[in-house]
């Protein structure tokens, strides 16, 4: 062989050793980037940068470098499935992941499930999203309506017990799942003593929410149960400021994130009760070191406090490349072996991806907004949530026979 040719060979073999290294892992985030949740999508956003980033530069996954592609649902379940089958037919996406609306989820997830690729909602709270709807490609990574009910009504019942209730709840299957699991765990399922509203989602104006608060207001409850979140959520609990119900009633978000709170602000926050999957005091106040890692970062980084919805996605990019190390392929069969019945410590305690339902097994916070002069001395004026009370994954979660029974009325099979 000659000189040249040999160089030249070098040159072919050196090229194509760059060629595989280069190849990049590319996985999909759907989220809303406009719309009434557009506050849940940014912080989604903010913690699979971040995320992405470190996994990066500690060598990527089995030596790729993930490469990030993203769309934005706008919020419309529609939109979300015509997302996820892009990222995956054009951009070859392996897994994709996102979504703040359970229905957007619930659509994203079939869409990806027709491509053979894996899904993980990562704020979808209806019980429909791994429950009726659930399917083999589709993972849950926060809690749901059921397990956000039972641990709320654990202390509901001790504080509120014999109170009267009232319901303003989003006219969707999200909304719908929560108050019917609010309402069995409270032991308020009677409407006629314990009545409600439905407000129009996703188009609800303010005057469907005054019209609701002002039902609320002349039902004379106790306790008012806002069963709305993002904007509307925002909105709503503005109007009842106005009207003097939060110093009248207990309010209860059941779903309340950083993000929320932040936007309706302190003065209007304080007092409000609510679940979390998870609050960034959470690891210092119970000393989880990975916890506090992703706190400081992402506080350093972006000059916020991370939401739950931040944590969520930055858990499920860092979940997915370990079961793909763990199976040491992208291949999606092999990964979801991987994550079936996976235990792990993250950013709380002991979480489980069940194997029959594929929902996230965790504990359930409830929390409490702290005094506005409390939230405010944080360095980023986000010390907004005491925490309150919790309940254990395994005690908050469905059972298989529950599970089971759901499907069955639903006419689904009994396995994924």
């Amino acid at each position: 062989m000659t000189f040249r040719k040999a160089v030249f060979s070098a040159c072919l073999l050196l090229l194509a050793v760059t060629t595989v290294s280069a190849e990049t892992l590319k996985i999909g985030l759907n989220y809303p980037q406009t719309g009434r949740y557009k506050d849940q999508g940014l912080q989604q956003r903010l913690g699979t940068f971040l995320a992405v980033d470190e996994i990066n530069q500690a060598g990527g996954v089995m030596g790729r470098q993930l490469e990030l592609v993203i769309r934005n649902t706008r919020g419309e379940p529609a939109q979300g499935a015509k997302n996820t089958a892009e990222m995956i037919d054009r951009e070859g996406a392996e897994m994709v992941f996102g979504g703040v609306s359970s229905a957007v989820a619930i659509a994203s997830g079939k869409a990806a499930r027709d491509r053979d690729r894996l899904y993980f909602g990562t704020l979808t709270y209806s019980n429909a999203t791994t429950g009726s709807e659930g399917h083999g490609h589709m993972f849950r990574e926060p809690y749901n309506a059921w397990m956000t009910a039972k641990a709320l009504s654990q202390y509901l019942k001790r504080n509120h017990a014999g109170e009267k209730y009232f319901y303003i709840t989003a006219d969707y299957t999200w909304g719908w799942s929560v108050e019917e699991s609010v309402r069995k765990f409270s032991e308020t399922e009677n409407a006629t003593h314990h009545p409600g509203v439905k407000t129009p989602f996703p188009r609800a104006l303010i005057n469907d929410f005054r019209e609701a608060l002002e039902k609320a207001a002349a039902s004379d409850a106790k306790v008012l149960m806002l069963v709305l979140f993002g904007d509307d959520m925002v909105r709503a609990l503005n109007v009842a400021y106005e009207m003097g119900l939060t110093d009248k009633v207990q309010i209860v978000v059941p779903n309340l994130t950083l993000g929320m709170a932040r936007q309706v602000g302190p003065t209007i926050m304080e007092g409000i009760v609510g679940g979390a999957p998870w609050v960034w005091n959470a690891p210092y106040e119970k000393n989880y070191p990975r916890g506090k890692e992703f706190v400081e970062a992402f506080s350093s980084r972006y000059e916020m406090r991370p939401s739950s919805a931040a944590a969520s996605a930055y858990s499920i990019v860092y979940q997915y490349k370990e079961a793909v190390e763990r199976a040491g392929t992208t291949n999606t069969s092999s990964v979801r072996a991987a994550l079936e019945g996976h235990r792990y410590t993250f950013l709380k305690d002991e979480q489980q991806w069940r194997e029959f339902d594929h929902q996230n097994e965790q504990t359930v916070y409830v929390v409490k907004v702290k005094p506005r002069n409390t939230v405010v001395a944080d360095q980023y004026s986000s010390d907004y949530f005491n925490i309150i009370d919790s309940m254990p994954g395994n005690e908050a979660t469905q059972t298989r026979a529950e599970w089971e029974d759901r499907r069955a009325q639903a006419g689904k099979p009994l396995t994924l």
